[in-house]
């Protein structure tokens, strides 16, 4: 698995994670339930990763669609 995005809004990796899967790419949410230690204030970025196979694809994928990669 490679990473993919990082981002603390959550709204960006369920749409990106939609559009993957969309085109037939598994993605991973990690460290979503990291609000739990944090306390909801949305401080700790949440990462997509995806195989690396695919990480090219998602990539453009990614860019296409305005979304910005390592946010």
């Amino acid at each position: 698995m490679k990473e993919l995005l990082r981002t603390t809004d959550p709204t960006v990796i369920a749409f990106a994670q939609a559009l993957l899967q969309g085109e037939g790419i598994t993605a991973f949410a990690m460290d979503v339930h990291m609000s739990i230690l944090e306390g909801g204030i949305g401080a700790f970025p949440r990462r997509l990763l995806v195989h690396e196979r695919d990480h090219f694809l998602a990539s453009k994928i990614m860019l296409d669609n305005k979304i910005p990669l390592g946010q």
